[in-house]
């Protein structure tokens, strides 16, 4: 997991660890969902999201990966600190997924 920086940092050390960690690819730009049973979305409150970024969608489980072959589940809305993922409404409970937020 990446590490956290106030704007206040003032430990060099941190701040080069900080990059470090960015340069081999780690970020915080990783949310862990399980899309809700008997509904038809999922809000996913996630604050390194913003209103520009793309949600994509990594299957962690075999109705996870059923869900997007069958092509009922996509992001209908974004907004800072937030996105809802709209989906099929079944009583699955295992429909894990992992969500990168890029951009924005």
């Amino acid at each position: 997991m990446a590490i956290n920086l106030s704007i206040l940092e003032k430990d060099i050390g941190r701040v080069v660890r900080v990059v470090i960690e960015l340069i081999a690819g780690r970020a915080n730009s990783v949310v862990d969902v399980t899309l809700a049973a008997n509904a038809a979305s999922t809000t996913v409150p996630f604050v390194n999201c913003s209103s520009a970024c793309g949600p994509i969608p990594i299957p962690l489980t075999a109705h996870a990966a059923a869900e997007i072959g069958n092509g009922t589940l996509f992001i209908s809305s974004i907004q800072n600190g937030a996105f809802t993922i709209t989906h099929a409404n079944n009583a699955q409970t295992d429909r894990n997924f992992r969500f990168v937020c890029s951009g924005g």
